[in-house]
């Protein structure tokens, strides 16, 4: 049994194909779907390095953090917890993904290691992803945290991934930005190695 799951209310926890089918169902777009990719891979290295054993319990909350964004972008974060209500999904779940929008569109904090991880890496794939385009690798492989932080520093690069929510998220956290550039960076190259996504 999952540590996670010892607590709360108890429902349907999907496998990896039903979660994949419900995210397609509300997300239609090929790059918001790349983007779930990516961050269930980040959230399963994660699970792993920090040595919380849930793998693909984190992987489900990162494939389906966005789920109601291709439909719904004005209700983000909202409407998400209706959907999953509706299909008798776990309330740990729900939570977690609500949580990643703390701040933003909702106000439930991110409590768990697990909802922390997922609110600073989310916006922060996407700032390292546009670094690792930028380069003739085009590619995480070579990527190095200067190069991150050089960008992060530059408000109109890759300005739609808030530095607000990566410094908070940081800070819940209790690491340094660095600290969160380097072990996304890492995460992101498993990633790539094995999905040949970037």
């Amino acid at each position: 049994m999952l540590k996670i799951l010892e607590e709360g209310i108890m429902g349907k926890i999907p496998n990896r194909d039903e979660a994949w089918e419900l995210l397609c169902e509300y997300n239609k777009d090929e790059f918001h779907l790349k983007h779930a990719r990516i961050v269930e891979g980040v959230m399963k290295y994660f699970a792993r390095e920090l040595g919380h054993g849930e793998e693909e319990f984190w992987g489900l909350v990162g494939l389906l953090h966005d789920l109601d964004f291709g439909m719904y972008p004005e209700e983000h974060c909202v409407k998400t917890q209706e959907i999953m209500r509706e299909r008798g999904l776990d309330e740990r779940i729900i939570h977690a993904v609500a949580s990643h929008g703390y701040g933003i569109c909702v106000d439930i904090k991110p409590e768990h290691e697990m909802e922390k991880v997922l609110y600073a890496t989310d916006e922060l794939t996407g700032l390292i992803g546009a670094c690792a385009i930028m380069r003739p690798s085009k590619s995480t492989m070579d990527l190095e945290v200067s190069s991150v932080r050089k960008k992060f520093k530059t408000p109109k690069f890759a300005a739609g991934c808030s530095r607000d929510v990566i410094r908070n998220g940081a800070e819940m956290l209790g690491w340094e930005l660095d600290d969160l550039f380097g072990r996304t960076i890492l995460a992101l190259r498993e990633v790539e190695q094995t999905t040949g996504l970037v």
